[in-house]
């Protein structure tokens, strides 16, 4: 799992369970807040035969993240 903090997020790489395989999804939480994250699934069509190959794809593009907005969608 790999993390990328914001000023007032938090995102890491996670994976999405499917129908023949995984999802890479990037799960994004406020900073210092209660709840659950928000889960934003990432290269769409793509599924993962191991949570561990989708997890390595999810931070692969956690790279390229420049922030998260204050809705917790992301901004490429």
């Amino acid at each position: 799992m790999a993390r990328k903090a914001f000023d007032h997020f938090e995102a890491v790489s996670a994976v999405v369970p499917g129908e023949g395989g995984y999802h890479a999804a990037i799960a994004v939480k406020a900073l210092g807040g209660a709840g659950a994250p928000r889960f934003h699934k990432v290269l769409e069509g793509q599924i993962f035969k191991t949570a561990h190959d989708a997890d390595l794809a999810a931070a692969k593009e956690l790279t390229h993240l420049k922030d998260v907005k204050e809705d917790a969608d992301l901004l490429w």
